[in-house]
């Protein structure tokens, strides 16, 4: 168990090892930010990389680090992502530039889910947030 700015990461004995995310992560009562699930879609509505995990893994990033911004929060606010993905073997890429992102000592929970098809057939990522504000 850790603390960041009170919120305690929780890993319990009981549960597997994590990989990149905490199991269990509490924040105090403050400011509850929603980030609608990001896709590598620039600012002018062009895809970013089509058919390159990287290049959209790192839009989609990029599209949350501006959410946040937008909202008066960062990515040490981050307490949960939620990640869509076409292909689930395309996760290392996506957990490299991911750890660019977040804290890596201190990651937020997650869940990702392996889907058929997002709203887009060259769309290969979606990414949702939630952060709280102290």
């Amino acid at each position: 168990m850790s603390d960041q700015d009170g919120k305690r990461f929780i890993d319990p004995e009981a549960l597997s090892a994590p990989a990149g995310y905490s199991h269990v992560v509490e924040a105090p009562a403050g400011w509850l930010v929603y980030i609608s699930g990001q896709v590598p879609i620039d600012r002018n509505g062009a895809l970013v990389g089509a058919g390159d995990i990287g290049a959209q893994t790192r839009q989609v990033f990029e599209n949350l680090s501006a959410a946040l911004v937008a909202a008066g929060a960062s990515w040490s606010d981050v307490v949960k992502l939620g990640y869509f993905l076409v292909d689930v073997g395309d996760l290392a890429t996506v957990r490299a530039i991911r750890d660019e992102y977040v804290d890596t000592e201190l990651p937020p929970a997650s869940t990702l889910v392996e889907v058929s098809r997002l709203f887009r057939e060259d769309v290969l990522i979606e990414v949702e947030a939630i952060a709280v504000k102290g």
